[in-house]
């Protein structure tokens, strides 16, 4: 085994086991950018409403922790 690479079986790319697998469950980011897509408007409010909070919560913080 010095330096050996072992290797049984290769598993072809077209290999029909694989790729079923792979198509039945698509990934979570696959899934995420999908849904995205899907409903914008949602997505676009919970992006400037995140965005006001964490604005709020910083300026809050500071004008709490000023000297």
């Amino acid at each position: 085994m010095s330096g050996e690479l072992l290797m049984t079986e290769p598993v072809s790319a077209t290999d029909p086991a694989v790729e079923t697998a792979t198509e039945a469950q698509p990934s979570y980011v696959k899934l995420a950018m999908r849904n995205m897509v899907k409903k914008k408007g949602i997505s676009l409010k919970h992006f400037f409403l995140t965005t006001a909070a964490l604005l709020a919560f910083f300026v809050g913080i500071s004008y709490l922790t000023r000297p």
